[in-house]
Formats: C-alpha cells, structure tokens, sequence
C-alpha cells in the first residue's frame, strides 16, 4: 500500500484550471458580444425541445455559460474547493467525465421537469396558442412585453434558458462528500460543518425548493440532477469497474485524514493516524521478521505468504 502524500498534490490540477478559464472566457465573451447585439445566453443557453431557440448543442454548452459576476464566481469556486481534491484523488480523465456527466444529467433532469410544468400549463389552452407561445415567445420576451397568468407561466417555462455550472458543482460536492466525509466545510467561512452533514442539508434544502415551487429563478432540480448522476456513476464505477473500487465512507465515524490507494487504485476505507501508525509499524516488524529469516535460511525457506508480502512492501 502507499498512501497519498501532499507533495504531489497540486492546488490547480489542469482540468480544473481549464474549467476555469473556460467559464470566465465564454462569461466575458457574453459581455462583449451582446454589446453588439449578439445574446449568447440564446444560442448556448438550454431551452425547452419545442422552443425556438433550442439547439442539439445546448445540454452541453450550457454549463459554460453564466448569467452574473456572482453566479460565475460561486460556480468558479466551488469546482476550485471540491474539484480540485478529486481531481488529485481520481485523475484527469475521470474527474472530467465525472464532471461533464453531472452537468449534462442536470441538464436532462431539468427539461424533464420543465416539460412535465409545461405539460400541467398546457391543460386549458388551446393548441394553437401553446404552438404560438413556443414560437414567439422569446421575441415577446425581448420586446418587453409578457403574458398574464398561465399563458405568462408557460412562456416564461417555453423560452427561458437554464444557464450555468451548478450542476456539475453539486455533482462535485455530493463527490467530496462521500469521499471525505469527516471533512468539514466553512459554511460563509465561520461555520464548520461536516462534508457528508452538509450534502444531506443541502440536498434535502434543494429538495424542498423544488417541490415548493418557489420563483427565485434558481434550477433547484437541475441541482439534484447533478447529484443524482453523480451518485449513479460512483455506484457504477464501484460495482462494474476492476480500476476503480470506491468503498464510501459516509457513515464512518473514524476521523477521515489519510486515504491509501493500492497499485492498482482501488480506494480503501480512511484510516485514523493512530490506525495507519499500527499499520505501519506491524508491517515493518513482520518485514524485519522475514528478512531476519532469509539471512538465515535463505529466500527458499519462505512460505508463500512471506513471499507475497515481501513482494508487496517492495512494489
């Protein structure tokens, strides 16, 4: 075994300092754009499979896309806090599909709901008003002008694009969570809180945000989207993957300050210091043991454990 050692950690792995600079490029790149009367949020943007605007492209770039300063720079920094921990422990090419996974299955789980409140709107109106809506929204949108009541609703499910990284965040966060449950988090840098307390609050916060239909604007099932993809994927990595075995510690009650990775990067449950220090100090005892022996008898008289252990220290 051999444990994960803090020099080669690095505060800025490359895909999430590509992440990074990606995002801020294509929020400067809406800036100047729409100086000149391009709106980049309508063509990247996601919308609805019968509006307008809708484009095959659009479950993908909208993650890219962000509608505020403040809505990039909380995106941008929750990858940095939880992206860059997993990106350390997974790798690269993981860690990337990890994250492209999460932002699309948000994607998904937001037009799905979307549709099923398009679907409850569209009752009492006829369908040709519906078709009307879905075609001509955005420029009533644009002009200024609106619908009232359940025709203003639909407009507003039809035509407005879900923009921004959250999903793929949260995906993250339920990650780290697992991953580092004793962990904690600084909730507005004040409030230590634990990593696996503070996905559950936060799910179930979510949750009841979405269920309650409350109009802050904020995707709240896009939210759970990307956590629920995220969760899919580690259980099928777990299950189906020989690369990769993930045991997830979220119930252990042992402080989670060491992970040890095996050769062939299967994850094991955290150890405690006092647990990796026993660990540690058993197995050199039983390398001195066996060494002792082969100065004696030679490296014949070993059994075939002594041999396989011996081979393991050495690897």
């Amino acid at each position: 075994m051999s444990e994960i050692r803090l020099n080669s950690y690095s505060l800025l792995p490359p895909v999430v300092k590509n992440l990074l600079i990606i995002n801020a490029i294509m929020y400067l790149a809406t800036i100047v754009l729409r100086t000149r009367g391009i709106e980049l949020v309508s063509i990247l943007g996601l919308h609805y499979f019968t509006a307008q605007n809708f484009e095959i492209w659009q479950p993908i770039t909208y993650m890219f896309m962000h509608g505020s300063f403040g809505h990039l720079f909380f995106n941008m920094f929750a990858l940095w806090m939880f992206g860059a921990a997993l990106e350390n422990t997974w790798g690269e090419k993981r860690f990337l599909t990890y994250y492209m996974v999460c932002g699309i299955g948000a994607g998904l789980i937001q037009l799905l709901v979307a549709g099923l409140r398009i679907h409850s709107l569209s009752q009492n109106l006829p369908p040709d008003l519906v078709q009307m809506i879905a075609e001509n929204g955005t420029q009533i949108l644009h002009e200024g002008k609106n619908y009232v009541g359940t025709m203003g609703a639909l407009n507003l499910a039809i035509n407005t694009p879900t923009v921004g990284a959250s999903g793929s965040v949260f995906g993250l966060l339920l990650a780290f969570g697992m991953m580092y449950p004793n962990n904690l988090i600084y909730v507005y840098f004040l409030l230590p809180i634990k990593a696996k307390w503070f996905v559950i609050i936060y799910g179930a916060l979510e949750l009841v945000l979405g269920v309650t239909g409350t109009s802050d604007g904020i995707a709240h099932f896009a939210h759970l989207g990307g956590m629920l993809f995220g969760l899919f994927l580690i259980l099928y990595w777990n299950r189906g993957n020989r690369y990769f075995r993930f045991k997830m510690p979220v119930f252990n009650k042992k402080k989670a300050y060491r992970y040890t990775v095996s050769s062939n990067y299967q994850y094991e449950r955290p150890l405690s210091d006092e647990e990796y220090n026993y660990q540690k100090k058993q197995k050199e005892e039983k390398t001195n043991r066996i060494l002792d022996k082969i100065s004696k008898s030679g490296y014949e008289s070993l059994t075939r454990e002594e041999k396989e252990f011996l081979f393991s220290q050495k690897k």
